[in-house]
């Protein structure tokens, strides 16, 4: 589907970490790479994989997602790819809810 979010969509405000900007991010399984949750420039690009994997690009799932993001997602889920499916397992318990 190819998402392109711009901090502008995001409902929260989140720090960059300028000094780790040009580090490659999150384009897919498998990334144990740790993630960093409090880093736009690593945020942007999960949740355009989260929205691609679901099938979605409304606002609304955007901002669903970052709140299961910063207030469901447990410290221990750290790496990319942990994270991804917790966000697109979560958000799927949601939809099919609905």
């Amino acid at each position: 589907m190819g998402i392109k979010i711009k901090a502008s969509d995001l409902y929260n405000k989140y720090p960059k970490d300028t000094a780790n900007r040009s580090e490659p991010k999150f384009r897919g399984k498998p990334d144990p790479a740790p993630f960093n949750r409090d880093d736009l420039y690593d945020v942007i690009p999960m949740l355009e994989q989260v929205l691609d994997e679901l099938g979605r690009d409304d606002a609304r799932t955007l901002h669903a997602i970052e709140e299961i993001m910063i207030r469901n997602m447990p410290r221990f889920v750290v790496t990319r790819e942990e994270v991804f499916d917790f966000l697109v397992g979560s958000m799927r318990d949601i939809l099919e809810d609905q």
